[in-house]
């Protein structure tokens, strides 16, 4: 009997486990976690306070990725060195790019014309995350995998994808009725995450590091000019990447040195955060 009834026990564990999906990045994880509810148990490979650019997955990371059964790539840096492994390794674990299969990721533009700055090699912008209107059509890609790989909760993650494109909606009124008056729409920033978000607003972003590097002496001398001759008034910094070089330029322009997390969990909460700083600083 005993026996009996712990085999019951795992059986019911088994039967009443929760599906496993991955995430490459924890903003993609909040996108999942709207959709799919409470009945998802969601990893995510890239932690808090890490750099998803130059980042690899750990022992721990792979072991989460054994017991999951979908992948929700962002189209990040490290993906495309590792989402072959992960294929090879795990050939029943189902890859889905959220940014889509046709996605032109726009150049990330310096506004640094000083000959010492290294552009040897093209930059491309993959934060599409940080554009609202980019999010919705992520949103629809992982309600239509999810649908797809668990049917019986079709209709749920319908209703749950409804509510979150309203939820973004409402947060893009907002940002746009954020920043409509603002006189002075360009920003310096250390990493360039915020292109997307500032296409979409009308800012224009300047940023500071090349090619994941620290500007060499004379670009810096060159940024510090552009700051002075663009009145910039806020340097935005991110956590987990270097704050040398924005803090120098931050010195010798006044300019206020505030950080923002591009890669918040609490994605919602965060972007209507960021829209009020925005609002605040320029």
């Amino acid at each position: 009997m005993i026996r009996l009834g712990l085999i019951l026990m795992i059986l019911t564990g088994v039967i009443l486990a929760k599906p496993v999906v991955t995430t490459s990045i924890l903003p993609t994880a909040f996108f999942v976690e709207r959709i799919g509810g409470n009945d998802i148990e969601i990893n995510s490979i890239v932690r808090a306070n890490a750099d998803p650019h130059s980042f690899e997955p750990k022992v721990s990371d792979m072991k989460k990725l054994e017991l999951s059964n979908i992948f929700f790539a962002v189209g990040i840096e490290y993906e495309d060195v590792w989402l072959d492994k992960f294929s090879k390794a795990y050939p029943n674990l189902k890859i889905i790019k959220t940014q889509g299969e046709n996605i032109k990721y726009n150049k990330i533009s310096h506004h640094n014309h000083d000959h010492h700055h290294d552009h040897s090699q093209d930059e491309f912008d993959t934060h599409i995350w940080l554009d609202p209107i980019m999010v919705k059509d992520q949103a629809k890609i992982i309600a239509q995998a999810l649908s797809q790989k668990y049917p019986q909760n079709a209709k749920i993650y319908s209703q749950n994808l409804d509510k979150f494109l309203q939820d973004i909606d409402k947060l893009d009124a907002y940002i746009k009725d954020s920043l409509k008056d603002i006189k002075n729409r360009k920003f310096m920033v250390f990493h360039p995450s915020w292109g997307y978000f500032a296409k979409r607003y009308h800012l224009t972003q300047i940023a500071i590091e090349s090619g994941g590097k620290e500007p060499k002496p004379a670009a810096l001398a060159g940024l510090i000019k552009k700051a002075n001759q663009e009145d910039i008034k806020v340097i935005f910094v991110s956590p987990g990447f270097s704050q040398k070089s924005a803090q120098l330029i931050a010195e010798q322009t006044g300019a206020k040195l505030i950080e923002i997390d591009h890669l918040s969990k609490d994605w919602l909460n965060n972007m209507y955060k960021i829209a009020q700083i925005f609002k605040n600083s320029l």
